[in-house]
């Protein structure tokens, strides 16, 4: 199997609750129906899939019990805090306000409607390319 993730996935209780949030960040939907929405990322695609959908989908109860945090790093310090500011103002909420962190970089947290936490950091070992991917320093 190779070393990559192609698509990630998250349950939400309404898809265009959702798609309205990530839009507001500047995203763009590639693909919808009643049951999912697809954003084509730098390389994967994020899908919000209707809960109940995502469970029968799935043969399985997610009871939420999982604990997982999305990230989206930035280039330099100083676009941290106004993107935990377009998240919340996007009608996601705050987490953790940015603070420096003990492996030398700052970053915060928010949640977007659903719960689901997103971590956004700048950490000065990583380089972001043009095209949004992370290359991390050996």
């Amino acid at each position: 199997m190779d070393q990559r993730v192609s698509l990630i996935t998250l349950g939400v209780a309404d898809t265009a609750r959702s798609r309205a949030f990530y839009e507001k960040l500047g995203w763009k939907a590639a693909f919808e129906n009643e049951e999912v929405v697809f954003f084509q990322l730098n390389g994967i695609v994020l899908g919000l899939f209707r809960r109940d959908s995502f469970d029968l989908d799935m043969k399985r109860d997610n009871d939420g019990t999982g604990r997982i945090a999305l990230a989206y790093n930035v280039r330099d310090r100083s676009e941290v805090d106004p993107a935990l500011d377009r998240a919340v103002s996007a009608g996601g909420s705050l987490l953790k306000r940015a603070e420096e962190a003990p492996w030398g970089g700052y970053s915060g947290y928010f949640a977007d409607p659903d719960g689901h936490a997103w971590e956004v950091a700048h950490n000065p070992a990583w380089t972001i390319s043009a095209a949004g991917h992370v290359e991390m320093s050996a």
